[in-house]
């Protein structure tokens, strides 16, 4: 989410003006931020959002970076009424993905039509210029739906499909039609719905193929994951994906291995500017994961996983200290335990046992 207050300290912010029931001005999020932590010199560079989390890339060295982008990339002016918040940042600043060599984005969320369909427009067309690929939303239903086609090197191919549920706020209005842009809005998880998307996968998945299935479902607070959500991720793994990337919420969910293949119900917020905001603080939101998946090509089985911790803090994302890495552990091990998941510590990483 590097809208709004994150994208008014990057070099060439948006116009601050929101149309929120409250804040009127985005430069209030950078205040709430410096008042809970201290002063952001302005403007910073493009790598300083990311912090620590540079030097932990450029030490794992994955091959595909895939990341939920819940902004808008435009400067369009057209917000949408009906919503009350609306994320945003300039497209001159498109550089803050590209310098964390960002692969592709799944798009299908509740913000990226925040300013309309010329914003979804200059969007789409931003991220094509900067040579980083998306899935979940388009010109046309045809397009949203269609997966976007990443190589591994040498190593294959990661075939990206991106769709979102009403439940995680996305308006059905934003739905994409034969002739109207929009994102990839599931209308339901019913058994026709798995059917639609097994065709989808098997229309493009060769062998050696590695298919990530990125979901946003779901609201923004709370630990419970719905039976049904449970029941729809193990039937796409059922249908062909060997990941499934779920996001929404704003703090880290249970973690599923089925089958041997990787279910990450809700990843929690990467980049946020909610630091300085209160309400809910038992969740702690200022704590995120990487998370690292190894997966075997052949079968698309996981091979392990690991999660490097950090914290939001100065708008940046800097390492955990050991006592929030703790607490972390004790939340993924109490919401893994009826999934058959549990962490393990090792140097300030979180290693997953599933076996």
């Amino acid at each position: 989410m590097t809208g709004r207050g994150i994208d008014q300290i990057l070099p060439h912010p948006s116009d601050p003006v929101l149309y929120e029931p409250f804040v009127k001005n985005a430069e209030y999020y950078v205040e709430l931020a410096e008042y809970l932590n201290g002063p952001i010199k302005r403007p910073v560079d493009y790598s300083y959002i990311w912090g620590d989390a540079i030097d932990v890339l450029n030490k794992m060295k994955p091959d595909i970076r895939l990341i939920n982008l819940e902004t808008a990339i435009t400067s369009s002016d057209d917000y949408w009424s009906d919503k009350e918040v609306h994320y945003r940042i300039n497209p001159k600043n498109v550089d803050c993905l590209k310098v964390a060599g960002i692969d592709c984005c799944s798009l299908a969320n509740n913000h990226i039509l925040d300013w309309g369909y010329k914003g979804l427009q200059e969007t789409l067309e931003t991220l094509k210029k900067a040579g980083i690929k998306y899935a979940g939303a388009g010109t046309s239903i045809h397009e949203a739906e269609s997966p976007a086609i990443l190589m591994a090197g040498d190593k294959g191919r990661v075939i990206f499909f991106s769709c979102g549920l009403e439940s995680s706020g996305i308006p059905t209005d934003w739905a994409a039609t034969e002739k109207r842009p929009g994102v990839n809005l599931l209308k339901d998880l019913s058994n026709s719905t798995i059917d639609y998307i097994k065709e989808k996968i098997y229309e493009v998945k060769r062998k050696g193929d590695i298919v990530v299935f990125s979901i946003h479902w779901g609201g923004n607070w709370g630990y419970t994951i719905p039976g049904h959500h449970i029941d729809f991720a193990r039937r796409l793994i059922d249908s062909g994906v060997d990941v499934i990337h779920g996001h929404s919420s704003h703090h880290v969910k249970g973690i599923e291995v089925y089958r041997g293949k990787l279910i990450l119900y809700g990843c929690g917020d990467f980049l946020n500017d909610y630091e300085g905001i209160g309400g809910y603080e038992e969740f702690r939101g200022d704590l995120t994961l990487m998370y690292f998946a190894d997966v075997n090509p052949l079968d698309g089985k996981l091979e392990g996983l690991v999660m490097i911790p950090m914290q939001i803090r100065n708008l940046r994302l800097n390492r955990a200290v050991q006592l929030d890495i703790l607490w972390l552990v004790d939340i993924l091990n109490r919401e893994g335990k009826s999934l058959g998941t549990r962490v393990i510590t090792k140097d300030n990483a979180l290693i997953l046992d599933w076996r």
